[in-house]
C-alpha cells in the first residue's frame, strides 16, 4: 500500500478516535444532572490511554498522532470519572 494512503487512514483514524473521546461530553452532562452511568468506562479509558501516550512517546521516532489523540482520551477519561464522582 502507498505510503500516501497508509497516512491518509492515519488521519482517519486520529479523528475518528478523537471523536469517540468527545462523545464523553455527553455522559458528563448525564453525571452533572445526576444520571450517574459507568465509572469502570472511562477509568479503563483513561488508563488505556495513557499506556498508548507512553508507547507513541517512547518509540524511537516519536508517534505524534498516537500521542495527541490520546491525550483527548485522558482528558475526557478523567474529566467523566470525576464528575461520576461528584
Amino acid at each position: 500500500m502507498k505510503e500516501s494512503n497508509v497516512t491518509k487512514i492515519g488521519l482517519a483514524a486520529s479523528i475518528l478516535s478523537i471523536a469517540m473521546y468527545f462523545s464523553y461530553i455527553d455522559q458528563i452532562r448525564l453525571n452533572l444532572e445526576g444520571n450517574k452511568g459507568s465509572f469502570i468506562l472511562p477509568a479503563i479509558t483513561t488508563i488505556n490511554c495513557i499506556f498508548w501516550i507512553l508507547y507513541g512517546a517512547l518509540k524511537q521516532k516519536k508517534d505524534w498522532p498516537i500521542i495527541l489523540c490520546n491525550a483527548v482520551g485522558v482528558l475526557f477519561g478523567i474529566l467523566t470519572a470525576i464528575t461520576f464522582l461528584l
